[in-house]
């Protein structure tokens, strides 16, 4: 799921980028711009938007977040506690996304304690 979330990912992001679109390469800087350490570190603005991610139920930048934030290393807990705001501004509707979000994020464990044991 991982490797193909980020295959994708990247193929298609490529093929945005090269359409040359003036507007697309600005959000995409934005985006990257938006992430970078400033007044808020960048665990917390990957969490912030893990959050709003979820709340606006988008699977994609759900597992995007989680991928940076598991890079980034947020513990379980502090997942969790983003989970709890996420479901409480969101409401029950969230609680399917946080199901697919608790799987990718078991699945990156997985797959980072593999790598540890080559």
């Amino acid at each position: 799921m991982i490797e193909e979330f980020d295959d994708f990912r990247e193929r298609m992001n490529q093929r945005l980028l090269a359409a040359d679109n003036k507007i697309i390469k600005r959000i995409f800087s934005v985006d990257t711009l938006t992430y970078q350490d400033a007044a808020l570190d960048r665990q917390t603005k990957e969490m912030l938007g893990l959050c709003a991610s979820l709340v606006l139920r988008c699977d994609d930048c759900v597992r995007y977040h989680l991928k940076t934030c598991h890079e980034l290393e947020v513990s379980e807990a502090q997942l969790f506690d983003v989970f709890s705001v996420s479901l409480t501004v969101g409401g029950t509707i969230v609680i399917p996304h946080l199901r697919r979000a608790v799987a990718f994020w078991d699945e990156l464990n997985q797959s980072h304690s593999n790598q540890n044991q080559k």
